[in-house]
């Protein structure tokens, strides 16, 4: 199908937004009882991965995480909540933004704890990457994301060759 352009719908943002909570136990947590980096980075992976399959309804696989910022800790008892969704999308990759905060079950009080932008790309059934659709923001904070994208994207090419 090489030089043919195959046209595939657009996916609201919303289509995609994927939420997650969860509780942290003693075994999540390390010596200063607050949740271990490597859990939250699977969370992370995981609801990217959700979001982005929700958008392409395609098997999806992480080709990169970048600007993980790990801003507060979690404590043992509280709640992880995260929020993810596509914010942008090129040919066959997708970049997802995902967003962790804690929540104190007994006071209500969250804070936002991470953040991360993490880039997936769809596959076909022989595992290539394959399109995906285009996405298209509503919310002042979708489009904020969106148009921020290209430049994230640029960055990680441009680290990529580098390596």
């Amino acid at each position: 199908m090489r030089g043919v352009v195959q046209m595939l719908e657009t996916c609201l943002v919303q289509q995609s937004r994927t939420y997650l909570t969860d509780l942290v136990f003693p075994p999540d947590t390390n010596h200063h009882n607050t949740i271990f980096g490597g859990k939250v980075m699977a969370y992370v992976d995981k609801i990217a991965c959700i979001a982005a399959m929700r958008h392409c309804r395609k098997p999806v696989v992480t080709v990169s995480s970048d600007s993980f910022d790990f801003l507060a800790p979690i404590k043992t008892g509280e709640a992880i909540n995260l929020e993810a969704y596509v914010t942008w999308t090129h040919r066959t990759s997708m970049e997802v933004f995902v967003k962790v905060e804690s929540e104190n079950l007994l006071t209500g009080t969250k804070q936002m704890t991470a953040r991360a932008y993490l880039t997936m790309i769809a596959l076909d059934d022989q595992g290539k990457p394959t399109l995906v659709p285009s996405v298209i923001p509503e919310t002042e904070e979708e489009k904020l994301q969106h148009e921020k994208a290209k430049e994230r994207y640029e960055l990680r090419r441009k680290r990529k060759a580098e390596v």
